[in-house]
């Protein structure tokens, strides 16, 4: 399955997206990662969730592929499923660890920023290459990775931060060698997963109550401008010049 998961006695699940070559969900796989972050945060017996993946990298965003000269209706589905997915994540039940390797684009960047932890290998690197895509969103999730003056640098130029600079920031909790990652994880859930479950719930709810952004809405005016930009010929130029170079 493209979004695997399993969870182990201690009610450690972890999620793996598997979407061959480099991670670029389709509309459908943002569906599912949301239903079954959903799904395991709504199990009593989970503790805490890891999201990781396959391959090599963590998450390459939208399949642009997939949106290019199918019309409205998929970029409506991906909007709406990126939306889901990120929602899902900041309003699991339980924490989320983000366990990232390689590159962390775009809506990778969205799983991340509203995760609760992010443990990082020392190749990782995290952007948002919207602007070069005709596009624009998730810079409500990178201002929760980066400061603020960065993130406008980093949407304006494409450009992407380390691990390191994310771990100097605070962000990213631990660095690790990439083959440690899962293992480092898993370490920090099974800590929290030894906790009271209905104590760590409740700190999740009233964290995400006191947080200063509501991260659904300011994404969801975000997003309202990467339709306009298709509406304009813009987004659909950048894709098309994307698929034609063919980046990966």
């Amino acid at each position: 399955m493209p979004v695997s998961h399993q969870v182990d006695a201690a009610g450690v699940a972890e999620v793996v997206i598997d979407f061959p070559p480099v991670n670029a969900l389709p509309v459908d796989g943002w569906f599912e990662l949301a239903g079954v972050v959903r799904g395991l945060g709504a199990d009593p017996n989970v503790r805490v969730v890891i999201v990781a993946a396959e391959g090599r990298g963590f998450c390459a965003g939208v399949d642009i592929k997939e949106l290019q000269n199918a019309g409205h209706d998929a970029l409506v589905g991906v909007n709406r499923g990126c939306y889901a997915a990120f929602a899902a994540v900041y309003e699991c039940e339980v924490p989320v660890i983000a366990a990232v390797h390689g590159f962390c684009l775009g809506g990778g960047v969205g799983i991340v920023g509203n995760a609760d932890i992010v443990i990082a290998s020392a190749d990782a690197t995290f952007g948002l290459p919207e602007v070069d895509r005709g596009a624009l969103g998730a810079a409500t999730h990178l201002a929760r990775l980066v400061p603020q003056h960065k993130m406008r640098a980093m949407v304006y130029t494409s450009t992407t931060a380390t691990a390191g600079e994310l771990h100097h920031y605070g962000s990213v909790l631990r660095v690790v060698e990439r083959d440690e990652l899962r293992a480092a994880a898993r370490a920090v859930a099974a800590e929290i997963a030894a906790k009271s479950p209905t104590v760590i719930r409740r700190a999740k709810e009233s964290l995400n109550g006191i947080d200063p952004v509501d991260v659904k809405r300011s994404y969801r005016f975000e997003q309202g401008f990467t339709f306009e930009l298709n509406l304009l010929g813009e987004g659909d130029r950048a894709r098309q010049a994307f698929v034609e170079k063919g980046d990966p």
